[in-house]
């Protein structure tokens, strides 16, 4: 089944302890996508400048992306510059250069005000508010969001998680929009803004799901080598979106098992600059990768 998402496509030059790379393709809408493509087909809305080369447009085809929503606008594409030190976990901005992304309102071509399942990805909450009201009727709608929007327009999320089922965020990110400093209080005050589930991305420690009555942790896939973890929430996320939606189950069980395939495919993504790692993979080494994460975790016949 299909996924709607809306989010950006954005050339990063990035530097950190272990190398640095400049203009290459990035974006929140381009690792969601690439990484959902692996399990369902996707279809983007974003905008592009005029600069934005056909190689980028070609490889996104040829993941079976819909580009039909993909504007292309007069003017530079969006991009991020950052830096990392030893500590992976914080990202350092250099410099944000928005471009056609400053004035993007997404508009969704007809055939996709039916999509079921929609992933709003890290833009204005006003804007993702404005999707869902041209969406017809989703099975289930995920979210993103900053620190940046929880802090100019808190009140204009809080209205946009109303109609969220599942929100995936950061651990600060959690206490910040609760105003709470422990994490158990804080995912219920956001539960009780509208999503039934709160997932809540933790770096190198894994992910914690919340849900009614019920929390399940997942750890971190181990790696030897970590490059850039540029994109790996949002790799994260489609991962899970899209076992979810090429599943067609929103149980407790399935929710879990797509937790722990999101965090496979951010595993990828992390070991290769930009998209370049999950360019290189197939779905056996993703299955490989879930299966080994299975025996990691697995202590019920121990003792």
């Amino acid at each position: 089944m299909s996924i709607l998402v809306v989010g950006s496509v954005a050339f990063d030059s990035i530097q950190t302890p272990f190398g640095e790379v400049d203009e290459v393709l990035g974006g929140s809408g381009c690792y969601f996508s690439t990484s959902a493509s692996f399990f369902t087909d996707v279809s983007l809305v974003a905008v592009v400048g005029d600069d934005f080369p056909q190689e980028h447009i070609d490889f996104l085809q040829s993941r079976n992306i819909d580009l039909t929503g993909l504007q292309k606008s007069p003017g530079a594409t969006f991009r991020w510059k950052g830096r990392y030190e030893y500590d992976l976990n914080e990202a350092h901005t250099l410099e944000t250069h928005l471009n056609v992304f400053e004035t993007f309102q997404p508009q969704l071509p007809e055939s996709y005000c039916d999509a079921e399942y929609v992933f709003l990805a890290n833009i204005d909450p006003e804007l993702q508010l404005d999707v869902l009201q041209q969406v017809k009727n989703p099975r289930l709608v995920a979210c993103d969001t900053m620190n940046f929007w929880i802090d100019g327009k808190k009140q204009a999320l809080i209205k946009t998680l109303g109609r969220v089922d599942i929100l995936v965020i950061n651990e600060a990110e959690v206490r910040q929009l609760a105003d709470e400093p422990n994490l158990i209080k804080a995912a219920e005050i956001i539960r009780g803004f509208g999503p039934k589930t709160l997932v809540v991305k933790r770096g190198e420690y894994g992910v914690l799901m919340f849900g009614e009555g019920s929390i399940f942790s997942a750890p971190a896939y181990p790696l030897e080598e970590v490059f850039d973890p540029t994109g790996a929430g949002d790799t994260f996320a489609g991962g899970f979106v899209g076992y979810l939606a090429a599943t067609r189950n929103l149980t407790e069980h399935n929710l879990r098992k797509a937790i722990v395939f999101g965090t496979v495919m951010a595993s990828f993504t992390v070991e290769k600059f930009s998209l370049e790692r999950l360019k290189e993979i197939d779905y056996a080494e993703i299955e490989s990768r879930y299966k080994r994460i299975k025996l990691l975790t697995d202590f019920a016949d121990i003792g």
